[in-house]
């Protein structure tokens, strides 16, 4: 195999990495709220009923900004359902997941869940512009955030909140270019509503941040022309368009799917390179970031037919896949995708937290336990907080049906504020190691710290109940740093963390 290159010098940077770039997701659906993050009969359930044993993962896993409550259960969401006491609360279908919420968890619990993960862990709040529109979105967002001395204020202290949420981040609704969505819109009805929508909200609070809905995917009919649409009503007003993606193996095509992170790339530019037109055609110097707030490794095919044939139940297990080491790969190329774009993907967030699509598992009654792809993130929310360094590949290729010819390497890198660097790294071959050679200009760096592999010779290999450390990272051999450059081989469909100092 021949070897794959690039160059490191502080000189060539990409941006600063934002903390919310490793945030997440807790919808509504399937068992990521009840049975996951809470589950008050469960033996580690602390007194509001949070499961300890996630809690102490959710802080392993390093997340940041936690999205709420939605996802397509906003679109049917009635915030007014989730305060105030709990014997009180009324149960809901759910048009989105064709189940009951009983909203026994809701914005308090919200709000007391993202406390106990810790400072780091900031609220993403999506309001409802699917069945609902203005009044509500803010009335939400002063029952939340106003201190007190109005009826919504007041009423949210009657309920034992004393102080404001304090919700800075917000979604503008949901998928709203999606026919799936319960309310769904044109581009044209969509910018009016989310417009008129951020005007009031800052009406309120100027300093509040917006997410205005993109595209659903690429892949949509009305992808880049939604986001013109869109940003031509609401340009001035928002600060983020959403993005959200999600990457399975079709048809058994998995070269396609181990390059799908070139998808996502071409994703996230087309996206800039429609917001940029959109701001030069308005004349405005103003820059509009992305909020990549939905991705992941997600067997979508499967869930059609899990949904159709719910009859109202609640919180069933859905959408829990379960991923093995080729998912976590894929994963991991995923998350150098949002680093390698940092300059403008500010808000990334991890669809989901647990159970659904997620990088924790829970049984009911039972242990906690981490998938495969929980550890890429881990290392990356860990390792990548810094600057991201400008990486160019000179790497040996292979042929995709999907997306014609790809790299076999897929690498970015962070330097840390104390000088040190971080080299994330995927081969993408399921049968060849692959030579890596990095040469370090200027930043001083003499030593290995560590490198650590996730691979296996069982590519379908996961974490099951049964078996929850089938697979964890190991460390690599025979890395070696000497006069300036880096040398390493990269095992068969492997996700790499090299640390440098």
């Amino acid at each position: 195999m021949r070897t794959a290159r690039f160059t490191l010098d502080p000189a060539f940077t990409v941006a600063e990495v934002n903390p919310r770039l490793f945030g997440s997701f807790v919808e509504h659906l399937g068992r990521c709220v009840y049975t996951g993050v809470f589950e008050p009969d469960h033996p580690t359930a602390d007194d509001a009923g949070l499961r300890q044993d996630v809690l102490d993962l959710v802080r392993e896993l390093g997340v940041t900004a936690i999205r709420y409550p939605g996802g397509n259960f906003v679109s049917g969401y009635k915030w007014e359902d989730s305060v105030g006491p709990v014997e009180q609360r009324p149960r809901r279908l759910d048009l989105a997941w064709r189940t009951t919420e009983s909203n026994r968890f809701g914005l308090s619990e919200y709000i007391a869940f993202l406390k106990k993960v810790g400072p780091q862990a900031e609220p993403m709040m999506a309001v409802n512009l699917g069945t609902r529109g203005v009044a509500e979105a803010i009335e939400l967002q002063e029952y939340a955030n106003h201190p007190s001395g109005t009826e919504l204020s007041d009423l949210r202290v009657s309920h034992g909140d004393k102080d404001p949420f304090g919700i800075k981040l917000w979604c503008l609704g949901n998928e709203m270019d999606g026919p799936w969505q319960t309310g769904h819109k044109t581009a044209e009805e969509y910018g009016r509503i989310a417009a008129e929508t951020a005007r009031a909200m800052r009406q309120i609070d100027p300093s509040v941040e917006l997410v205005a809905c993109g595209s659903s995917g690429q892949s949509m009919p009305t992808f880049a022309e939604w986001e013109a649409k869109v940003l031509a009503e609401t340009y001035d007003l928002v600060d983020y368009i959403s993005l959200h993606a999600y990457y399975e193996p079709l048809d058994g095509d998995v070269d396609s799917f181990l390059a799908s992170a070139v998808d996502m790339e071409s994703f996230i530019e087309n996206v800039v390179a429609t917001c940029d037109h959109v701001g030069a055609r308005l004349k405005s110097k103003k820059k509009i970031n992305l909020s990549f707030d939905e991705w992941n490794v997600w067997y979508m095919s499967r869930t059609e037919a899990q949904v159709s044939a719910l009859d109202w139940p609640e919180a069933p297990r859905l959408l829990e896949d379960s991923y093995s080491v080729t998912d976590a790969v894929v994963f991991g190329s995923l998350l150098i995708a949002l680093l390698r774009h940092a300059d403008r993907v500010t808000v990334a967030c991890l669809a989901q937290l647990v159970n659904v699509i997620a990088p924790i598992m829970t049984e009911p009654g039972g242990p906690a336990w981490r998938q495969t792809t929980f550890f890429p993130f881990a290392q990356a929310s860990k390792y990548g907080r810094g600057e991201v360094l400008d990486v160019r590949v000179d790497s040996p290729t292979y042929e995709t049906k999907k997306y014609g010819e790809a790299d076999l390497l897929h690498a970015t890198a962070v330097r840390a504020g104390d000088g040190t660097v971080t080299v994330f790294a995927v081969n993408r071959s399921r049968t060849e190691a692959l030579p890596l050679e990095v040469a370090l200009s200027g930043l001083g760096l003499t030593s290995v710290v560590e490198h650590s592999v996730l691979a296996d010779a069982d590519p379908d290999a996961r974490n099951t109940l049964a078996d929850p450390e089938r697979v964890v990272p190991h460390a690599a051999g025979g890395t070696a740093l000497e006069g300036g450059r880096l040398t390493a081989v990269l095992e068969p469909l492997s996700w790499n963390v090299i640390r440098l100092a």
